[in-house]
């Protein structure tokens, strides 16, 4: 067993035998080795032109006018879901740790069990994790368990801004982190946008043109589908993380998810959009896509089982990669679908890394984040086609080669011009988790024939508005 496969063994220990439901299911054993072999980005990140501290390397955080040893002796705990930025980020640890004595110690799991676990931790008001990956800001805000971080940025003995030059930082990620009261309690660490990816050797195979509308959409993805290839592959799973693509078809209706902190996804918009999610998977989406999560729909597009997709940009690292893409080569990376006179809204979204507000490490902790999002650590995870939130990373040729460059053009593109507003009015609600977790037993329903959309939607708003009233 590879050490991956091992990580990841041990992150399954509590999962059960069968996760998660899908046609064929694999056990539990089977999805780790699934996971292992996506988890061999640790290796080969390992493997990357790592610079070694050289001296040119070193330099560049050196210009820094920053003590990088003043807090040499501690040790932080760094906890994460197992993601594309824990596995970017892990290798180079060591670095950071040459660099300022800092030690780090890593809890990264299953995505799902992380985010299900960090609330009931930091509730707890433990002093640890000092660093954490984060989603639910506004609980975690209004739960006192993030640190401000205006004052670690405006502190000129632990911080050099002119060094760390957030104008290089994409607007999204400037905006994202803003409390309505301009505070900032996290950091952004990656960045990502809903894409449509098409098979286009299956599309050319029909001859048939990229879709621009929904309703082209649900034509080609029929029109594409075979006994062995499902037209379209989107999550459906009936829990809040498989939200992403949902939500882009709800805002590219013109439907929102929340208006004056109530649940306003029984609109019609809202409606006729969780409809067409259900039209596109009922009829042309794989068997047993009411258990897809991100993993299931990235494994079945690398692997033509479905000829389209519509999900996270950063899938575009492994679909490019064909060491793991059967399709690296004829795989395209489309604008997200609209509806006819309107504009597109697809989701957007930056991972956060917060502290702690109980750490006993802060500026430790404060000094990694800024190691861990610098323009020479950015360039870095880049480099194997994490996508950082830096535009000098962006535009670096070695992140164009790792992501696809047609890929890194229209993701930058969405990202610049994306609605933060929109994505942050769900996003940073106290109450997110269990708004998003309502939406998406409704989507699954549409999505199972269980209910109508009308009916779906309108029952879980209403379970969404009875968890905001509490």
């Amino acid at each position: 067993m590879a050490p991956s496969e091992k990580l990841c063994e041990k992150l399954c220990e509590k999962l059960p035998e069968t996760w998660p439901s899908r046609p064929g299911s694999a056990s539990r054993r089977s999805f780790v080795k699934a996971l292992g072999a996506a988890a061999a980005t640790l290796p080969a990140l390992a493997m990357l032109p790592r610079w070694g501290f050289a001296e040119d390397v070193a330099a560049t955080y050196a210009n820094a006018a920053m003590d990088w040893k003043r807090f040499a002796g501690q040790t932080i705990t760094l906890a994460g879901a197992i993601h594309p930025w824990s596995n970017a980020i892990a290798p180079l640890l060591p670095d950071f740790t040459k660099l300022t004595g800092i030690k780090v110690a890593t809890d990264f799991r299953l995505e799902t069990a992380y985010l299900g676990a960090l609330p009931i931790q930091l509730n707890r008001g433990g002093s640890t994790p000092d660093v954490f990956m984060f989603t639910t800001y506004g609980q975690g805000i209004s739960g006192g368990w993030l640190e401000p971080l205006n004052a670690y940025y405006s502190n000129k003995s632990l911080t050099d801004l002119g060094w760390y030059d957030e104008n290089d930082v994409l607007k999204t990620a400037r905006a994202f982190p803003l409390w309505r009261d301009g505070e900032r309690y996290a950091i952004p660490i990656t960045s990502e946008a809903v894409t449509l990816f098409i098979n286009g050797e299956a599309l050319a195979a029909k001859n048939l043109a990229v879709p621009q509308t929904f309703e082209q959409l649900l034509v080609t993805a029929n029109a594409i589908k075979t006994g062995e290839m499902s037209g379209i592959a989107m999550r459906a799973q009936a829990g809040g993380n498989s939200s992403v693509p949902a939500l882009s078809f709800l805002f590219s209706y013109g439907g929102a998810m929340v208006e004056d902190n109530k649940a306003v996804f029984s609109s019609p918009e809202a409606i006729a959009a969780i409809e067409m999610y259900g039209k596109l998977l009922s009829q042309a989406g794989p068997g047993g896509v009411g258990g897809y999560e991100w993993y299931h729909v990235l494994d079945d597009f690398l692997q033509r089982r479905t000829a389209m997709a519509i999900d996270s940009s950063n899938f575009a690292t492994d679909i490019s990669n064909p060491a793991k893409s059967h399709v690296a080569r004829q795989a395209m990376f489309a604008a997200f679908p609209h509806v006819a006179g309107r504009t597109s809204v697809p989701f957007m979204s930056h991972w956060q890394a917060c502290i702690n507000s109980r750490s006993r490490n802060k500026r430790a902790a404060f000094l990694f984040l800024l190691w861990a999002t610098s323009k020479p650590t950015s360039l870095r995870t880049a480099a194997a086609g994490l996508a950082t939130t830096r535009l000098s990373a962006w535009s670096s040729e070695a992140f164009k080669q790792a992501f696809g460059p047609q890929a890194a053009a229209a993701a930058l593109t969405k990202l610049q011009n994306a609605d933060v507003d929109r994505a942050k009015a769900i996003l940073f609600h106290p109450q997110s988790r269990p708004i998003q977790d309502a939406f998406m037993i409704g989507v699954n329903e549409v999505v199972s024939g269980a209910k109508s959309a009308k009916d779906a939607m309108t029952a879980a708003a209403e379970k969404a508005n009875a968890a905001i009233r509490g």
